[in-house]
């Protein structure tokens, strides 16, 4: 089931594309709101949300009292930047995160080195590929980085530590792409494009409780992100809201896949909703409750984030929340032009909003009640 384009993201496509083929050009005054307004059909804060993801990806700056300009970040021309994604081929969400920037790359009249074309590494271990990958783009004289720290792997931490380290050295700018290395709620000094997961983690939250669920919980796999960290925090938030209390045995943390594990909890905190890490974490536990003579969504509501693809493909489909990933790329080359510009900026947060998309596994088709 494909999600209709909402007039924010319509909105923004639309400006972005005229951008890039060069109706608006840089310096230029693109419409004004209320001209956006009645083009789109839309409504004045829709337009202004659209006008300020456009900003934060790069392509314009507002300035009060005079209207809204295209920006030039095209930057040092001829460069050639690393990209450094250990999980790359695992995660889904970074293969179109990756073409985006490759795209801007070209557009900008720069370059793109693929990790999985560089690497040298002697193992099959992550970490090594890491650091070996590093070196190799630090050897190359790359004008930037774009580092998506290690999860799941032992170590992570201080090869990650390493990583940045070995670039601030030399002098590469570093741009973090969907995750910092550092704990939530902590804060690393380098620039970090991705999405709010608080704000995610509390949107798809209140959605299960918007649907009638009474104890919600929250289930990731061990040794994940800080990500995961910050939408633990969401969902927290959400709970002590909508039901009024906060018990810890709603979070949970295990092999999604581990039906002993799984059936102990469900036992013992008896949810009618449950909230996952990740869209691979949600459908590794639909699975599961299947074995265990679940039934999703009549027995338990279960919901995602990151809308991969194969989130709809699963035997009931799976309410997620899509990530702007197209958008996450542009915006992520940008900001490493701006970095470039400005070196001694004080780091950024590019958080692109997301967007909620309903499917079957958060729609109880028992005991509906027939108007």
């Amino acid at each position: 089931m494909t999600t209709p384009m909402t007039k924010q993201r319509r909105i923004y496509e639309t400006v972005r594309q005229r951008i890039q083929t060069g109706d608006f050009r840089p310096g230029d005054r693109i419409p004004s709101d209320s001209e956006l307004v009645r083009e789109f059909g839309a409504s004045r804060p829709t337009v202004a949300k659209a006008l300020q993801e456009l900003e934060r990806a790069g392509f314009v700056r507002r300035k009060t009292g005079s209207g809204t300009y295209v920006l030039d970040l095209a930057g040092p021309e001829g460069q050639q930047f690393g990209l450094l994604i250990p999980g790359l081929g695992e995660t889904e969400i970074f293969e179109p995160i990756c073409a985006a920037m490759a795209r801007t790359a070209q557009q900008l009249g720069h370059s793109l080195v693929w990790g999985a074309n560089a690497s040298h590494a002697p193992s099959a271990d992550k970490g090594r590929q890491a650091l070996a990958l590093c070196n190799q783009y630090l050897h190359d004289g790359v004008g930037g980085v774009f580092f998506a720290p290690l999860e799941h792997v032992e170590d992570k931490d201080s090869i990650n530590l390493e990583v940045v380290r070995r670039c601030q050295s030399v002098g590469v700018p570093v741009v973090l792409l969907d995750r910092d290395y550092v704990p939530y709620p902590g804060r690393s000094e380098h620039d970090l494009v991705g999405v709010d997961n608080r704000r995610v983690g509390y949107q798809i939250t209140h959605h299960l409780f918007e649907r009638g669920c009474e104890r919600v919980m929250f289930f990731a796999r061990e040794g994940s992100a800080a990500t995961i960290d910050a939408r633990v925090a969401g969902f927290m938030e959400a709970v002590v809201k909508d039901s009024g209390a906060f018990d810890a045995k709603l979070i949970q943390r295990g092999d999604p896949r581990d039906q002993s594990l799984v059936a102990k909890f469900i036992s013992g905190s008896r949810p009618d909703g449950i909230v996952c890490g990740n869209d691979v974490t949600a459908g590794q536990l639909m699975h599961t409750l299947d074995r265990l003579g679940l039934d999703v969504p009549d027995d338990v509501l279960v919901a995602g984030i990151d809308d991969v693809k194969y989130a709809e493909l699963l035997r009931v489909p799976l309410t997620t929340i899509r990530q702007p990933c197209e958008a996450m790329g542009e915006a992520a080359f940008r900001t490493m032009m701006s970095r470039i510009e400005n070196p001694t900026a004080a780091p950024r947060d590019v958080l692109l909003g997301c967007e909620l998309v309903v499917r079957e596994s958060t729609q109880r088709k028992r005991n509906e009640v027939i108007a």
